[in-house]
């Protein structure tokens, strides 16, 4: 029996990453791929250990692994006796190692076994995992489906009710190719009149939608609330936020907010009813952000104009990343 190794901290896993290991797994019959991590690393190990799995799970062959660094501030070659020291002690032993730079063909001579390099120029896929983390956007392709909702950016659209936050987010989803998260208190009731269980369903639906369509959103997801939205209408309808919003909420980092302001026309629609308290609204919902320290950029002016600026700061975002 054949067994081979790939390792590396695939930060993040990228189409070259899987290139090469789809290589190594016709090469064996067994492919150990460590994922090595360390306290200082940008992204957790075992994030990564999951997208590697994910990505290789119809693969018997593949066997995904976490491994802490053992190495600190010492030469190349004491590193390579380290790595094998502690590959020895937890893995089988290694016939193949397959990688394309200097710290593979070391670490194969300290195990004893063949390196076996794979585009070492990268020129069938030039990327590294480097120019994705810096530019994740402008390499987008080149991230691995399990690893892109790690670099998707949320905007939310925030503020009371009537202020063209739906249509927003449906537009701007259409405009970008991308997911948006609806209202979902809109799909769980239908009249004003719910209690603090259909509150709690309201939030654990929200909190699921928004972490599913992170992970197929293209580069950017917009979502028409957040938790902080909820906990508000719990407050004025109920009297009463259950602590479970407080704890959903924690669960998703919003990147942007856009609070929209109350200077266009109150639009009844058989659900809304506070357009009576439209300032009093504007400015609890303002305050909740505040209070948190979150930074917005207020939206003003006709749906048009908020359009244009959300647009113009969308474009600048995707400028920079």
């Amino acid at each position: 029996m054949k067994r081979g190794l790939v390792i590396g901290k695939f930060m993040p896993l990228h189409t070259g990453h899987i290139a090469l290991i789809q290589f190594a797994a016709t090469q064996c019959d067994e492919l150990i791929v460590i994922v090595t991590s360390s306290p200082a690393d940008p992204i957790p190990g075992a994030i990564r250990l999951a997208w590697v799995k994910e990505e290789f799970a119809q693969y018997d062959s593949i066997k995904p692994e976490g491994l802490e660094s053992p190495v600190f501030s010492i030469s190349t070659e004491s590193q390579s006796k380290m790595w094998a020291a502690a590959i020895e002690s937890k893995y089988p032993a290694i016939d193949i190692i397959f990688g394309s730079d200097s710290f593979d063909m070391l670490l194969a001579r300290q195990l004893k076994a063949i390196h076996v390099a794979f585009d070492s120029e990268r020129k069938v896929h030039p990327i590294s995992a480097e120019q994705i983390r810096v530019h994740p956007f402008r390499f987008w392709g080149f991230i691995s489906a399990p690893a892109r909702g790690h670099f998707v950016k949320r905007i939310c659209f925030y503020g009371p009710e009537s202020t063209g936050k739906s249509i927003m987010a449906r537009r701007m989803a259409e405009r970008y190719q991308t997911e948006f998260v609806p209202e979902t208190a809109r799909e769980i009731v239908s009249t004003n009149k719910f209690t603090s269980e259909d509150i709690v369903r309201i939030g654990e639906a929200q909190t699921v939608r928004v972490l599913e369509k992170t992970r197929t959103a293209n580069r950017l997801l917009f979502c028409d609330t957040d938790l902080i939205t909820t906990e508000v209408y719990s407050a004025v309808y109920l009297g009463v936020v259950p602590e479970i919003l407080y704890e959903l909420e924690k669960e998703i980092h919003y990147d942007y907010y856009f609070l929209f302001d109350i200077d266009v026309p109150w639009v009844s629609d058989g659900l809304r009813d506070l357009g009576a308290k439209r300032k009093e609204m504007f400015e609890q919902f303002k305050g909740e952000l505040e209070s948190r320290g979150i930074s917005y950029v207020l939206l003003t002016g006709s749906f048009e104009e908020r359009e244009r600026s959300v647009v113009q700061f969308v474009e600048m975002l995707l400028a920079s990343y």
